[in-house]
C-alpha cells in the first residue's frame, strides 16, 4: 500500500517536470529468413515506424508497430514481401549502467505476398503472427534514445505452414 501511495504521489511531480510518456520512432535493418522461408529466399531488409506509451515509473511499456520486410528469392526472379502491424509489450530490465536491456513480444497481422520480375501477385491475405525478442536501449539525451534489437517473427500462413524470420534492427525513439 505504501508503494502504491508513493507511486501516486510521484506521478504528478514527474509530470510537472515535463515527462512525456508517448513515444514515436523508426527503425531499420537486416532481416534473416529462417525455416522454410530461409530455404527459398536470401537475407532481406526491415523498416518500421513505432508509436508507444512508456509510463515513467513502470518497467513495462507498449508499442504499436507497422513494419515492412522484404526477401529476394534465392537465384533472383522475385521476392516475398511481409508487411505487418503488431502490438507489443516491452519489459525493461534496468541495470543502472547507462543502458537498458529489454525483452519484447507481441502479436499482430502479417500480409505476406510474392512478386515475380517486378509484378506483384494478388495472393496477399492477412495472417496471424507473433514475435518475441530482446534488445538494448541507449539514452542519448533526455528527449530521445536509440535501440538495437532482434526479434523472432512467426507467421501462420493461411494456405498451411509458417513463415519465420529474424530482423536485427537499429532505431530511435523520441
Amino acid at each position: 500500500m505504501i508503494a502504491i501511495l508513493g507511486l501516486a504521489a510521484a506521478a504528478p511531480a514527474a509530470q510537472g517536470q515535463g515527462y512525456n510518456p508517448f513515444q514515436i520512432g523508426a527503425s531499420g535493418g537486416i532481416a534473416f529468413p529462417t525455416g522454410d522461408l530461409g530455404t527459398t529466399t536470401d537475407n532481406g531488409y526491415n523498416i518500421a515506424v513505432v508509436v508507444g506509451y512508456k509510463p515513467q515509473l513502470l518497467p513495462v511499456s507498449v508499442r504499436a508497430e507497422a513494419a515492412y520486410n522484404s526477401f529476394g528469392f534465392t537465384g533472383g526472379g522475385g521476392n516475398i514481401n511481409i508487411p505487418s502491424f503488431t502490438g507489443n509489450v516491452v519489459y525493461d530490465l534496468p541495470l543502472g549502467v547507462g543502458f537498458t536491456p529489454y525483452a519484447i513480444g507481441g502479436v499482430g497481422l502479417y500480409r505476406p505476398s510474392t512478386g515475380f520480375n517486378g509484378v506483384s501477385s494478388n495472393n496477399a491475405e492477412n495472417d496471424f503472427g507473433w514475435n518475441i525478442g530482446g534488445g538494448i536501449k541507449l539514452p542519448l539525451s533526455t528527449s530521445f534514445e536509440t535501440f538495437i534489437e532482434a526479434r523472432y517473427n512467426s507467421v501462420s500462413i493461411s494456405g498451411g505452414g509458417t513463415a519465420s524470420f529474424v530482423p536485427v534492427t537499429v532505431g530511435i525513439l523520441f
